[in-house]
């Protein structure tokens, strides 16, 4: 049985103002949208803000379901925290949602003043964060999905269930930006997503080019894809080494040309993606763009991109899932995921309905 604290009450009424206190990963914040979403359906009149370092501010730039975004920007602390902090008490909100689980997190949840403070349960926190919540949701399994962890949130304040949404979506200006910059590579588009936030997660660059080439031969009624390469400016030396691998093949280098509101329209003009454990992969799927994920250091059990599970590939080794961010052994979970089944699986995910599309 739940201890009484982890039951929380419900909200009434409905709060006025609240803030969410999730800084952190792209792929969290990704997650962590449609209880947003269901906190809007809940309480339509409420002052909703987020608290997010720049890294991933840009998954909730224009987001429909957000009143306001508050900008913890670490790289400067410890100079900024404290102006942070004075902003997030300045918001005078009456409700407060911690899904960091860390000291930082939980200081800002406390000095916010607000009266209702959720927060996990002290099985899943770090830091001593439970102690500046004054409400808990019950202890989550560590291997449950962190999107359906965050969602429990929403049954701890009482919200009605809702269908998983993400709501993102890219601006007219945005949309016209990835047109232009995919205007003359053919159809059907096969993205290509190079990084991750952790070295320990990236895929090899000739086993890349090798799923790349693979998939620009048309199989039976499958058609051929065209590549394009996605990451970031730390990206650009590992899109350059998976160019060199594929000869004279055609491709579309877009690595460090792309910010994530860019990927927020390119995904959406892709017949499919593959990549490792990252940010975009989860932005990919909230966006509708089926997408086999490559996991060996994490679990897919935990993070596996939200309708696209089933498309998942675990590297087969007795270390996995080790959540190192930096193998001593040469990422040998990454090495045993073969080209060969990853172009199986992106074949098989072009069948897949665009369920996310709508989300």
């Amino acid at each position: 049985m739940p201890s009484p604290e982890a039951i929380a009450p419900q909200i009434a009424p409905p709060p006025r103002r609240v803030l969410i206190v999730l800084m952190g990963a792209i792929g969290d914040v990704v997650r962590a949208l449609p209880l947003l979403g269901r906190m809007r359906k809940a309480w339509p009149d409420a002052h909703i803000a987020w608290a997010v370092e720049p890294k991933s501010r840009a998954v909730l730039e224009h987001h429909r379901w957000l009143d306001e975004i508050i900008v913890y920007d670490r790289t400067h602390a410890p100079w900024t925290f404290m102006p942070f902090l004075r902003r997030v008490r300045q918001g005078h909100f009456d409700l407060v949602i911690d899904l960091q689980r860390h000291l930082k997190s939980g200081f800002t949840s406390r000095i916010s003043g607000a009266r209702e403070r959720y927060g996990f349960d002290a099985a899943n926190t770090k830091e001593f964060n439970h102690r500046f919540s004054n409400h808990h949701i019950e202890p989550q399994p560590n291997m449950r999905l962190k999107l359906m962890q965050y969602q429990a949130f929403g049954d701890a304040l009482g919200l009605a269930p809702a269908p998983i949404e993400f709501g993102l979506a890219a601006t007219d200006d945005e949309r016209a930006r990835a047109v232009e910059l995919l205007r003359d590579a053919p159809r059907p588009l096969l993205a290509v997503i190079l990084g991750s936030s952790w070295p320990s997660r990236i895929y090899f660059p000739e086993s890349t080019a090798a799923v790349i080439r693979r998939l620009a031969r048309a199989d039976g009624d499958s058609p051929a894809l065209f590549p394009v390469l996605l990451g970031g400016p730390d990206e650009t030396k590992l899109a350059g080494e998976v160019m060199r691998h594929l000869d004279d093949m055609q491709a579309l280098n877009l690595a460090g040309r792309t910010s994530l509101r860019d990927l927020v329209a390119i995904f959406p003009e892709c017949a499919a993606a593959f990549g490792p454990d990252s940010g975009p992969m989860h932005i990919a799927a909230a966006v509708g763009c089926p997408v086999v994920s490559l996991w060996g250091a994490t679990a897919a059990e935990r993070s596996a991109p939200w309708g696209f599970a089933e498309l998942a590939i675990s590297g087969a080794i007795p270390c996995h899932p080790c959540y190192l961010r930096k193998c001593p052994i040469g990422r040998e979970c990454m090495r045993r995921i073969s080209p060969e089944e990853v172009g199986v699986t992106v074949r098989r995910a072009l069948s897949m309905p665009r369920a996310g599309a709508a989300r």
